[in-house]
């Protein structure tokens, strides 16, 4: 009997994504394993894998369409054995698509605004649109984006043509906002803000996800902020002797790096940090794994190093190198970004002394980690000179008390402005 192929839910979040392409057409014969089609989401470009054997009967949703809904069929298969219905493949009505306001979804977790559409020689543009424009014999530096941060998509290179000249245009400064869409918007309206005095910058798929998991997280998780200064001159000098001697290797530590490694040793020490809340109970985690935050374009995404604590430093600076690499080019996989036991966010390669994370559940803690810079500090009553760095830790309090977070807090400030502890 016939077998419907569904639109998978590749991540616990995805309601919806873009069907950006097949691998087979009617009449193809597949087994269980073979790669069928390319899924995109608010975070990434996945293959999705054929679970039942057969031949390709019907295409449901043509490659392009935004907005499938997850469940949704989007082919149908003949069972192993019979053979697929004669005549020509089906035509099927082309699925709804989003309203107009809507715009492509950009590569995924709080981020600096992302370049324009074109610098130097780098070209900005979505998956999908590269991958039209190569079978429409395009060159995408001709093509005017008209999607985030002047980006690319689909639709630019739906209505490009072959040998067309790029489009004359001010020079956008870095960080230029979305292309503006002229429509009226009645929640404003009733705030009294008048039609005419803005332009609508249209949500993407990332930006909703986003927004609506930040918004739940802040309303329903009982949070509280624990601040404290470290010390860093002595976790420098390690770092520089720690780089001379990977110099050969072609690996270069970061601060972040050392930081992810003293957060996973603080979470072995200190257990119950290392721990999520569920109605069912509290759920206290093996192993420290360690989401890091990453800027993409229009957006945030927070890969994970499994079992930091039991990594050296080399390994972890190429885990998060590779990952920090593959998460701009949307090529991680769900087990890749989901799942981690604490987050850390690093805005301090942005001059940012101190700020506040919001929880990214269902970790029990996140740490936001500001700018190192000299500040005075009193020593034995004296007056002196230190590199130091504020660090905030933000923790659930169905599930780290304010002791615990305390604790945590003082185990990671010992590893930190005594970075030999790290590998005691």
């Amino acid at each position: 009997m016939p077998i419907d192929i569904l639109m998978p839910a590749l991540s616990p979040t995805m309601e919806e994504g873009t069907l950006a392409k097949w691998h087979v057409k009617p009449g193809d014969k597949v087994r269980s394993g073979d790669v069928i089609a390319e899924i995109e989401t608010d975070k990434a470009t996945m293959e999705v894998e054929a679970v039942d054997e057969g031949v390709v009967e019907l295409v449901l949703v043509p490659e392009g369409t935004e907005g499938v809904k997850v469940n949704t069929p989007i082919a149908r298969l003949s069972g192993e054995g019979e053979a697929a219905a004669p005549g020509p493949a089906a035509t099927p009505a082309k699925a709804e698509q989003p309203a107009p306001a809507k715009v492509e979804a950009p590569a995924p977790v709080v981020a600096p605004a992302a370049p324009v559409a074109k610098s130097g020689d780098r070209v900005f543009a979505s998956p999908l649109a590269r991958r039209i424009a190569v079978q429409k014999n395009l060159d995408l530096s001709t093509i005017q984006g008209s999607g985030p941060h002047g980006r690319i998509i689909k639709r630019d290179v739906d209505a490009a043509q072959p040998g067309a000249a790029r489009p004359a245009a001010a020079p956008a400064a870095k960080g230029a906002a979305p292309a503006p869409v002229s429509r009226p918007v009645q929640s404003l309206a009733q705030m009294g803000i008048p039609d005419g005095t803005y332009d609508l910058i249209p949500l993407d798929g990332m930006k909703k996800t986003v927004a609506r998991r930040m918004s739940d997280s802040f309303r329903d998780v009982p949070h509280f902020p624990l601040t404290i200064d470290l010390e860093i001159d002595a976790l420098l000098a390690g770092r520089a002797k720690i780089n001379a001697m990977l110099e050969k290797r072609g690996v270069k530590v970061s601060v972040n790096d050392l930081v992810i490694k003293a957060a996973a040793i603080a979470l072995k020490q200190v257990p119950e940090a290392n721990a999520s809340y569920s109605p069912e109970g509290i759920a206290m985690h093996h192993h420290a794994d360690i989401a890091m935050a990453v800027a993409i374009e229009g957006g945030l995404i927070t890969p994970i190093i499994r079992s930091a604590e039991t990594k050296g430093l080399a390994q972890i600076a190429l885990e998060a190198k590779d990952l920090a690499e593959r998460a701009r080019s949307r090529k991680l996989k769900p087990d890749e970004f989901q799942g981690g036991t604490f987050s850390i966010s690093n805005l301090g390669m942005f001059g940012i002394k101190a700020f506040a994370s919001i929880i990214n559940e269902p970790q029990g803690c996140i740490l936001s980690v500001g700018a190192g810079e000299q500040r005075p500090v009193v020593r034995g009553g004296q007056l002196a000179v230190a590199t130091v760095m504020t660090v905030t830790l933000t923790c659930d309090h169905r599930v780290v008390d304010g002791a615990v977070g305390a604790r945590w807090l003082q185990a990671f400030k010992t590893l930190i402005e005594d970075p030999i502890t790290m590998i005691a």
